[in-house]
């Protein structure tokens, strides 16, 4: 039997969807954290009106 695992994800910053730049401030967070070493990625959360920037490198 086969039993899926979901990846652990961490929530780094999230931004306010209703931002007048829109996700700019949460991608260019998001690039600065993959300049530093972490896959960052920018995910929308629906439920929360809010882009998060995640990452599935643990940290400290």
């Amino acid at each position: 039997m086969t039993t899926a695992t979901t990846p652990s994800r961490t929530v780094l910053e999230r931004f306010p969807a209703g931002n007048p730049r829109g996700s700019w401030p949460a991608e260019e967070f998001a690039a600065t954290q993959r300049a530093q070493g972490t896959n960052a990625q920018v995910v929308m959360d629906l439920s929360t009106d809010q882009f998060l920037v995640i990452t599935d490198t643990p940290t400290d």
